[in-house]
Order: structure tokens, then sequence, then C-alpha cells
């Protein structure tokens, strides 16, 4: 996740600014497993880890962007059900608290999808996935695309749910090698 340092060809490399963030404890999960994995994920001065509570804040995911400033972020939900990862494509304009309720627009007006423009080969413990649902991992995505795109930021942006028994070691391993192997690839 990191440029060399040095110079080359008349440029000085320096660490990308990555910002990575989950969620805390929701509905009947005492515990979340990104909040797991981000513990687990190493210690680096240009790499920024959040916790965000489970709750439908635009605020609390934009300011963050805003602060961090960084050049990549990396989105981790919980999902209920599911063995692998699954690497979301898009987000979609509409949340929802419950099943019950029927489903609203995030932005009243807004585009009906927002796609992710981060690009993560995680191997076959992944797929691919074009529904991130519509609650607040959704919810962060669409807000998040939402705002680099009105700002026109050139930041690159990706999400992927994590099955909330899958192992927090191994999750963090998978995390730190594609986002390696994506940065070594973009600066050759």
């Amino acid at each position: 996740m990191c440029r060399q340092s040095g110079v080359a060809a008349g440029k000085v490399w320096r660490p990308m600014r990555v910002l990575i963030y989950g969620f805390g404890p929701y509905h009947q999960f005492r515990d979340n497993v990104t909040e797991k994995i981000l513990r687990r994920l190493p210690k680096r001065r240009w790499l920024k880890k959040i916790v965000f509570p489970v709750r439908f804040n635009r605020r609390q995911f934009v300011e963050a962007v805003k602060r961090h400033r960084p050049e990549i972020i990396l989105g981790l939900g919980q999902r209920s059900r599911g063995r692998r990862l699954r690497i979301e494509g898009r987000a979609v304009n509409k949340w929802r608290n419950s099943k019950r309720e029927k489903p609203k627009p995030i932005i009243k007006g807004g585009s009906r999808s927002l796609p992710a423009n981060f690009r993560l080969n995680m191997g076959p413990q992944a797929r691919s996935s074009r529904n991130a649902g519509d609650y607040v991992c959704n919810y962060s995505m669409y807000v998040i695309l939402d705002s680099l795109k009105r700002r026109r930021l050139p930041i690159h942006y990706g999400f992927v749910h994590v099955p909330h028994d899958f192992n927090p070691r191994r999750a963090s391993l998978i995390l730190v090698k594609a986002i390696d192997k994506i940065e070594a690839a973009s600066f050759r």
C-alpha cells in the first residue's frame, strides 16, 4: 500500500493516503467483523482506520473524507449470510431501517446508482456483487460516491461485504494483499 520512496524520473514518491472504514455492532450482533478486521490491519502513517456507528448519518461519512483527504477509500460491511467476501460494484439510491419499511431515496433526484471505481482482486474467496442492499453499508457507499462525484474528487472507492463469521485475521491478510497488488500495478 505504499509507493516506493525516493526519486525516480524526477518524481518523489510518497505513501498513498488510504481510508478504510467499517462499522460497530448492530441489531442482534454484539460485535462486527469489520471492526475486528480494522484492528488487525497494520498501523501506518498513511492509513486511517475508522469504525462508524451503524446509523444513517450522511455527515459522519462526508466529514471523514474531508478531514482525512484520502486517495483511496475502502469500506467494509458485515453481511449476515454467505461464506465468501462480496466486492460491491455499485451503490443504489435507496435506504430503509427494516425489511418492513418501503425503501426511500437517499438523495431525492439523485442518480439511481453510482459505480464503485476501485477494482479489487481478492482471489477465489471473493465474488463480485451489484447489490449492496439497502441498509447502512449501501447508504455509506452512495453518500460517499455522490460526494466524490459532486466535488469532482479523483478518489478511488471500493466496498467489500464480509460474512459475520469470516475469520478476521484471514480477511485482513486478504485485504492488505489486494490493496498492495492494486497499488503496485498502478504505479509502474
